[in-house]
């Protein structure tokens, strides 16, 4: 029932809505509410009554079955920034980071839920394509624990980190909550590499830096992680397919000429 009461949602923001009102029909012991400010969307599961024994399995169950949900309506991972729960680290806590990932997971907590990148408000295409299937909830349901295949979400995290700063695959694991053999094998299944979005970060810095100041090539070469200027002038002529300067050059006479 709650479903198919999202699955004609837009967006995954109002399909997380739906269910989080829909949720108080079946009962309201647990209530979920869903929040997202300055980029960070939080869905929280309140308690409003003594679970007693079952408090935990209670806790997990829900919020596995959101982001499970939630992972096959945009057919793609969710990647979670932060899980908290407001009781103790139990003996098999170590379980827990497996069943929240990548981001961390918080024991003794004032709330329990969880935190993701708000930004993730786009159609959901599974959603609609499954108005019509009448298998629709069963898959729904088989899906709350197997995250769609068609996640490329890892890429956009490690370019977002190593737009900060150019890290060792061992550094970039380590704040991605990884290990470095995953952080290989997650982007190779995503179609891309470690090298590759390096080269990204490095391009689109260098690029800036040659347009926005007047900084000598070797200085912005060091800035951009090279050891030294002729390194550098080869990898930005394989890049852009222009030596730095020429390509300042022609920025910069682009620019008067506008």
């Amino acid at each position: 029932m709650l479903c198919r009461a999202s699955l004609t949602s837009r967006t995954l923001g109002v399909a997380l809505k739906r269910w989080c009102r829909h949720h108080r029909l079946l009962t309201d012991d647990l209530v979920h509410r869903l929040t997202v400010t300055d980029g960070v969307a939080e869905l929280i599961v309140e308690e409003k009554r003594d679970l007693g024994p079952m408090r935990e399995f209670c806790l997990i169950t829900s919020l596995r079955f959101v982001i499970g949900y939630a992972c096959w309506l945009i057919d793609s991972r969710i990647a979670l920034d932060e899980t908290a729960f407001a009781f103790e680290a139990p003996l098999h806590s170590d379980v827990y980071p497996l069943l929240f990932s990548p981001g961390p997971v918080r024991f003794g907590s004032d709330r329990t839920g969880f935190r993701f990148d708000g930004t993730l408000s786009g159609s959901c295409a599974t959603a609609r394509r499954a108005v019509d299937d009448p298998d629709a909830e069963a898959r729904a349901s088989a899906d709350r624990v197997e995250v769609p295949a068609g996640d490329r979400l890892l890429t956009q995290r490690a370019r977002g980190r190593l737009k900060r700063g150019f890290y060792s695959a061992a550094s970039l694991a380590e704040e991605l909550n990884l290990s470095v053999r995953t952080l290989y094998r997650q982007l190779h299944d995503e179609g891309t590499s470690l090298q590759t979005l390096k080269d990204e970060a490095r391009l689109d810095k260098a690029i800036d830096l040659l347009r926005r100041t007047e900084r000598p090539i070797k200085q912005i070469s060091q800035a951009v992680g090279f050891r030294n200027e002729k390194s550098f002038a080869r990898a930005f002529r394989s890049w852009t397919g222009y030596p730095p300067t020429a390509y300042r050059s022609d920025t910069n006479s682009s620019i008067r000429k506008a």
